[in-house]
Protein backbone atom coordinates (compact mmCIF):
# COMPACT_ATOMS: atom_id res chain seq x y z
CA UNK A 1 0.00 0.00 0.00
CA UNK A 2 2.97 2.25 0.03
CA UNK A 3 4.85 4.59 -2.73
CA UNK A 4 3.39 7.51 -4.82
CA UNK A 5 2.07 4.85 -7.62
CA UNK A 6 0.64 2.10 -4.73
CA UNK A 7 -1.48 0.04 -5.36
CA UNK A 8 -1.11 -0.73 -8.91
CA UNK A 9 3.20 -0.12 -8.99
CA UNK A 10 3.55 -2.52 -5.97
CA UNK A 11 1.26 -4.80 -7.56
CA UNK A 12 2.73 -4.95 -11.21
CA UNK A 13 5.80 -4.84 -9.93
CA UNK A 14 5.15 -8.50 -8.02
CA UNK A 15 3.75 -9.95 -11.15
CA UNK A 16 6.87 -8.47 -13.02
CA UNK A 17 9.39 -10.35 -10.70
CA UNK A 18 7.05 -13.69 -11.30
CA UNK A 19 8.27 -13.80 -14.98
CA UNK A 20 11.99 -13.29 -13.90
CA UNK A 21 12.68 -15.39 -10.60
CA UNK A 22 12.74 -19.03 -10.23
CA UNK A 23 9.37 -20.94 -9.66
CA UNK A 24 10.22 -21.87 -6.12
CA UNK A 25 9.96 -18.11 -5.07
CA UNK A 26 6.39 -16.46 -4.27
CA UNK A 27 5.34 -13.10 -3.38
CA UNK A 28 2.93 -11.85 -0.42
CA UNK A 29 0.88 -8.85 -1.05
CA UNK A 30 0.17 -7.22 2.09
CA UNK A 31 -2.63 -4.89 2.49
CA UNK A 32 -6.06 -3.94 1.98
CA UNK A 33 -7.43 -6.97 0.24
CA UNK A 34 -10.36 -6.11 -1.81
CA UNK A 35 -8.25 -3.27 -3.26
CA UNK A 36 -5.48 -5.56 -4.06
CA UNK A 37 -7.43 -8.39 -5.01
CA UNK A 38 -9.32 -5.29 -7.49
CA UNK A 39 -6.10 -3.96 -9.11
CA UNK A 40 -4.32 -7.83 -9.06
CA UNK A 41 -7.46 -8.72 -11.75
CA UNK A 42 -7.22 -6.06 -13.54
CA UNK A 43 -3.58 -5.97 -14.54
CA UNK A 44 -4.11 -9.97 -15.16
CA UNK A 45 -6.44 -8.86 -17.91
CA UNK A 46 -3.20 -6.79 -19.44
CA UNK A 47 -1.27 -8.39 -22.45
CA UNK A 48 1.88 -7.12 -20.73
CA UNK A 49 0.98 -9.64 -17.62
CA UNK A 50 -0.21 -12.66 -19.76
CA UNK A 51 2.77 -14.85 -19.45
CA UNK A 52 1.81 -14.88 -15.51
CA UNK A 53 -1.48 -15.76 -15.65
CA UNK A 54 -1.12 -19.33 -14.75
CA UNK A 55 1.13 -18.63 -12.00
CA UNK A 56 -1.29 -16.65 -9.80
CA UNK A 57 -1.22 -19.78 -7.09
CA UNK A 58 2.68 -17.73 -6.66
CA UNK A 59 1.06 -14.26 -4.85
CA UNK A 60 -1.05 -14.03 -1.98
CA UNK A 61 -2.81 -11.79 -0.19
CA UNK A 62 -2.32 -10.95 3.69
CA UNK A 63 -5.22 -8.87 4.56
CA UNK A 64 -3.54 -4.99 6.95
CA UNK A 65 -6.63 -2.74 6.72
CA UNK A 66 -4.41 0.15 8.25
CA UNK A 67 -1.86 2.13 5.72
CA UNK A 68 0.59 4.47 6.96
CA UNK A 69 0.49 7.70 5.20
CA UNK A 70 3.74 9.40 3.31
CA UNK A 71 3.05 12.02 6.14
CA UNK A 72 2.81 10.14 9.44
CA UNK A 73 5.23 10.32 12.04
CA UNK A 74 7.26 7.03 12.21
CA UNK A 75 7.13 6.32 15.65
CA UNK A 76 3.28 7.66 15.92
CA UNK A 77 2.52 5.40 12.69
CA UNK A 78 4.36 1.99 14.56
CA UNK A 79 2.26 2.68 17.86
CA UNK A 80 -0.66 3.93 15.92
CA UNK A 81 -1.30 1.19 13.49
CA UNK A 82 -0.01 -1.86 14.54
CA UNK A 83 -2.78 -3.01 11.52
CA UNK A 84 -0.95 -1.40 8.54
CA UNK A 85 0.96 -3.17 5.88
CA UNK A 86 3.96 -2.19 6.80
CA UNK A 87 4.06 -4.02 10.43
CA UNK A 88 2.12 -6.94 9.14
CA UNK A 89 4.61 -7.52 6.55
CA UNK A 90 7.94 -7.17 8.54
CA UNK A 91 5.99 -9.48 11.61
CA UNK A 92 5.54 -12.07 8.82
CA UNK A 93 9.34 -12.13 8.28
CA UNK A 94 10.11 -12.01 11.95
CA UNK A 95 7.56 -14.80 12.68
CA UNK A 96 9.32 -17.31 9.70
CA UNK A 97 6.77 -16.84 7.34
CA UNK A 98 8.72 -14.94 4.87
CA UNK A 99 12.57 -14.57 4.21
CA UNK A 100 12.50 -10.54 3.34
CA UNK A 101 10.29 -7.25 3.29
CA UNK A 102 10.13 -4.75 0.31
CA UNK A 103 7.83 -1.04 0.84
CA UNK A 104 7.85 1.80 -1.21
CA UNK A 105 6.19 3.71 1.65
CA UNK A 106 7.11 6.11 4.52
CA UNK A 107 11.30 5.33 4.79
CA UNK A 108 11.26 6.35 8.43
CA UNK A 109 8.36 4.35 9.42
CA UNK A 110 9.75 1.89 7.60
CA UNK A 111 12.79 2.00 9.71
CA UNK A 112 11.82 2.33 13.19
CA UNK A 113 8.75 -0.42 11.98
CA UNK A 114 12.39 -2.48 11.34
CA UNK A 115 13.95 -1.69 14.41
CA UNK A 116 10.77 -2.86 16.56
CA UNK A 117 9.67 -6.16 14.80
CA UNK A 118 13.07 -7.24 13.38
CA UNK A 119 15.57 -5.91 15.92
CA UNK A 120 19.24 -4.50 15.76
CA UNK A 121 22.40 -6.61 15.94
CA UNK A 122 23.99 -7.05 18.31
CA UNK A 123 26.57 -4.55 19.01
CA UNK A 124 25.01 -1.84 16.46
CA UNK A 125 23.69 1.33 17.36
CA UNK A 126 21.64 2.59 14.38
CA UNK A 127 21.27 0.78 10.87
CA UNK A 128 22.04 2.03 7.35
CA UNK A 129 20.41 2.45 4.51
CA UNK A 130 22.46 1.59 1.66
CA UNK A 131 22.42 2.75 -1.71
CA UNK A 132 23.95 1.71 -5.30
CA UNK A 133 25.37 4.94 -6.87
CA UNK A 134 26.27 4.34 -10.79
CA UNK A 135 29.25 5.14 -11.87
CA UNK A 136 31.79 5.60 -15.00
CA UNK A 137 33.06 2.07 -13.46
CA UNK A 138 30.99 -0.04 -11.75
CA UNK A 139 28.12 1.14 -9.14
CA UNK A 140 29.34 2.11 -5.39
CA UNK A 141 27.46 1.50 -2.39
CA UNK A 142 26.58 4.89 -0.23
CA UNK A 143 25.51 4.67 3.18
CA UNK A 144 24.17 5.67 4.88
CA UNK A 145 21.86 7.39 2.55
CA UNK A 146 19.08 8.80 4.82
CA UNK A 147 18.36 6.80 7.96
CA UNK A 148 21.01 8.71 10.47
CA UNK A 149 21.50 12.52 9.81
CA UNK A 150 23.94 13.10 12.62
CA UNK A 151 26.48 10.03 13.23
CA UNK A 152 29.37 9.16 15.82
CA UNK A 153 32.90 8.04 14.67
CA UNK A 154 32.22 4.53 16.01
CA UNK A 155 28.87 4.48 13.92
CA UNK A 156 30.79 5.47 10.86
CA UNK A 157 33.23 2.76 11.32
CA UNK A 158 29.94 0.02 11.95
CA UNK A 159 28.74 1.81 8.18
CA UNK A 160 31.12 0.61 6.40
CA UNK A 161 31.60 -2.50 7.87
CA UNK A 162 27.82 -3.05 6.62
CA UNK A 163 28.85 -1.67 3.52
CA UNK A 164 31.97 -4.02 2.65
CA UNK A 165 29.35 -6.91 3.57
CA UNK A 166 26.90 -5.62 1.03
CA UNK A 167 29.61 -4.99 -1.96
CA UNK A 168 30.40 -8.64 -1.15
CA UNK A 169 26.98 -10.44 -1.63
CA UNK A 170 25.30 -8.66 -3.33
CA UNK A 171 27.60 -7.08 -5.76
CA UNK A 172 29.98 -10.14 -5.31
CA UNK A 173 33.19 -7.31 -4.93
CA UNK A 174 36.10 -9.52 -2.49
CA UNK A 175 38.23 -7.35 -0.77
CA UNK A 176 35.67 -4.04 -1.32
CA UNK A 177 37.68 -0.71 -0.68
CA UNK A 178 35.61 1.48 2.02
CA UNK A 179 36.32 4.95 1.48
CA UNK A 180 34.91 7.66 3.83
CA UNK A 181 33.42 10.93 2.24
CA UNK A 182 35.48 14.18 3.35
CA UNK A 183 36.26 18.01 2.20
CA UNK A 184 39.76 16.45 1.20
CA UNK A 185 41.66 13.32 0.85
CA UNK A 186 44.08 14.21 3.84
CA UNK A 187 43.59 12.51 7.36
CA UNK A 188 43.08 15.86 8.79
CA UNK A 189 40.26 17.04 6.42
CA UNK A 190 36.35 16.64 7.57
CA UNK A 191 34.22 17.34 10.99
CA UNK A 192 35.70 16.31 13.97
CA UNK A 193 33.94 13.30 13.63
CA UNK A 194 35.37 12.55 10.01
CA UNK A 195 38.24 12.89 11.17
CA UNK A 196 38.41 10.72 13.88
CA UNK A 197 36.26 8.05 11.72
CA UNK A 198 39.31 8.00 9.78
CA UNK A 199 41.86 7.16 12.61
CA UNK A 200 39.58 4.33 13.49
CA UNK A 201 38.86 3.09 9.88
CA UNK A 202 42.55 2.70 9.84
CA UNK A 203 42.80 -0.46 12.44
CA UNK A 204 38.94 -1.78 12.10
CA UNK A 205 40.38 -4.80 9.96
CA UNK A 206 38.77 -3.94 6.52
CA UNK A 207 40.45 -2.83 3.15
CA UNK A 208 39.91 1.55 3.77
CA UNK A 209 41.62 3.80 1.44
CA UNK A 210 40.90 6.86 3.26
CA UNK A 211 39.12 10.03 2.51
CA UNK A 212 37.54 10.64 -1.24
CA UNK A 213 36.02 13.31 -2.59
CA UNK A 214 31.96 13.82 -3.98
CA UNK A 215 33.93 14.35 -7.20
CA UNK A 216 35.47 10.64 -6.97
CA UNK A 217 31.95 9.28 -6.86
CA UNK A 218 31.04 9.79 -10.19
CA UNK A 219 34.57 8.42 -11.40
CA UNK A 220 33.92 5.49 -8.80
CA UNK A 221 37.46 5.94 -8.55
CA UNK A 222 40.02 8.38 -6.68
CA UNK A 223 43.63 8.32 -7.12
CA UNK A 224 44.52 5.05 -4.88
CA UNK A 225 42.00 3.57 -6.96
CA UNK A 226 38.37 2.02 -7.69
CA UNK A 227 35.90 2.42 -5.15
CA UNK A 228 33.62 0.25 -4.06
CA UNK A 229 32.11 1.44 -0.56
CA UNK A 230 31.02 5.13 0.52
CA UNK A 231 30.66 5.90 4.07
CA UNK A 232 29.17 8.87 5.13
CA UNK A 233 26.34 10.36 7.70
CA UNK A 234 22.84 10.22 6.84
CA UNK A 235 22.55 14.27 5.90
CA UNK A 236 25.62 13.85 3.65
CA UNK A 237 24.47 10.63 1.96
CA UNK A 238 20.53 11.70 1.30
CA UNK A 239 22.00 15.50 0.13
CA UNK A 240 24.39 13.58 -2.53
CA UNK A 241 21.28 11.05 -3.46
CA UNK A 242 18.82 13.55 -4.22
CA UNK A 243 21.85 15.23 -6.46
CA UNK A 244 22.34 12.54 -8.08
CA UNK A 245 18.49 11.31 -8.80
CA UNK A 246 18.51 14.95 -10.61
CA UNK A 247 20.95 14.47 -13.01
CA UNK A 248 19.47 12.78 -15.65
CA UNK A 249 16.87 14.87 -15.98
CA UNK A 250 18.54 17.89 -15.76
CA UNK A 251 21.14 16.71 -18.87
CA UNK A 252 18.18 15.00 -20.86
CA UNK A 253 16.27 19.00 -20.60
CA UNK A 254 19.73 20.43 -21.86
CA UNK A 255 20.15 18.19 -24.53
CA UNK A 256 16.65 18.52 -25.75
CA UNK A 257 16.73 22.03 -26.34
CA UNK A 258 19.87 21.39 -28.41
CA UNK A 259 17.61 18.90 -30.23
CA UNK A 260 19.43 15.43 -29.33
CA UNK A 261 17.59 12.62 -30.02
CA UNK A 262 15.00 11.65 -26.81
CA UNK A 263 16.08 8.13 -27.33
CA UNK A 264 19.78 8.15 -27.39
CA UNK A 265 19.67 10.59 -24.59
CA UNK A 266 17.14 8.06 -22.40
CA UNK A 267 19.91 4.97 -23.34
CA UNK A 268 23.08 6.89 -22.53
CA UNK A 269 21.26 7.97 -19.03
CA UNK A 270 19.98 4.51 -17.92
CA UNK A 271 22.31 3.81 -15.29
CA UNK A 272 21.20 7.06 -13.47
CA UNK A 273 17.62 5.51 -13.36
CA UNK A 274 17.11 4.69 -9.74
CA UNK A 275 14.67 1.65 -10.87
CA UNK A 276 17.33 -0.35 -12.47
CA UNK A 277 18.59 -1.18 -8.74
CA UNK A 278 15.02 -0.87 -7.38
CA UNK A 279 15.83 -0.31 -3.86
CA UNK A 280 18.17 0.27 -1.16
CA UNK A 281 18.49 -3.07 1.98
CA UNK A 282 18.43 -1.04 5.52
CA UNK A 283 21.36 -2.89 7.00
CA UNK A 284 21.67 -3.68 10.67
CA UNK A 285 17.98 -5.29 11.32
CA UNK A 286 18.21 -9.19 12.10
CA UNK A 287 16.31 -9.88 8.57
CA UNK A 288 16.26 -8.31 5.37
CA UNK A 289 14.05 -4.98 5.09
CA UNK A 290 14.29 -3.20 1.41
CA UNK A 291 13.67 0.16 1.11
CA UNK A 292 12.25 1.58 -2.38
CA UNK A 293 11.63 4.70 -3.53
CA UNK A 294 8.56 6.60 -3.08
CA UNK A 295 7.91 7.30 -6.44
CA UNK A 296 8.88 3.67 -7.55
CA UNK A 297 7.39 2.37 -10.76
CA UNK A 298 6.27 -1.43 -11.51
CA UNK A 299 10.30 -2.05 -12.98
CA UNK A 300 11.56 -0.65 -9.84
CA UNK A 301 9.70 -2.49 -6.93
CA UNK A 302 10.62 -6.04 -9.78
CA UNK A 303 14.05 -5.13 -9.06
CA UNK A 304 13.52 -4.20 -5.43
CA UNK A 305 12.02 -7.72 -4.88
CA UNK A 306 15.26 -9.14 -6.37
CA UNK A 307 17.48 -7.39 -4.56
CA UNK A 308 15.41 -8.96 -1.66
CA UNK A 309 15.50 -12.67 -3.20
CA UNK A 310 19.87 -11.73 -3.63
CA UNK A 311 20.51 -11.06 0.22
CA UNK A 312 18.71 -13.95 1.21
CA UNK A 313 20.62 -16.15 -0.96
CA UNK A 314 23.83 -15.29 0.08
CA UNK A 315 22.53 -15.15 3.57
CA UNK A 316 23.57 -11.65 3.91
CA UNK A 317 22.02 -10.81 7.32
CA UNK A 318 23.96 -13.19 8.97
CA UNK A 319 27.26 -11.83 7.37
CA UNK A 320 26.41 -9.12 9.08
CA UNK A 321 26.08 -10.26 12.13
CA UNK A 322 29.23 -12.23 11.65
CA UNK A 323 31.07 -9.22 10.73
CA UNK A 324 29.48 -7.01 13.75
CA UNK A 325 30.79 -9.18 16.44
CA UNK A 326 34.25 -9.19 14.39
CA UNK A 327 34.35 -5.69 14.95
CA UNK A 328 33.55 -5.73 18.68
CA UNK A 329 36.62 -3.98 20.30
CA UNK A 330 38.44 -2.85 17.52
CA UNK A 331 36.17 0.63 17.36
Amino acid sequence: MGGDFAPRATVAGALLALCELDSNHTIQLVGQTTVIRSQLDALLTEREFAPVRAQRERLSIIEAPDVIEMTDKPSAAVRGKPNSSMIVGLKLQADGESDAFVSAGNTGAQMAASMVVLRLHAGLKRPAIATLFPTSLKPVVVLDSGANVDCSPDELVQFARLGAVYAEDILGRDNPAVGLMSIGEEPEKGNAAVKEAHQLLQSAGIRFIGNVEGRDLPNGACDRGPIDVVVCDGFVGNVVLKFYESIAPFIMRLLGEAGVDQQIMAKALRQLDYSEHGGAPLLGVKGISIISHGKSSPRAIMNALKVGVRAVETRMDEHVGRRLQEGVGAV
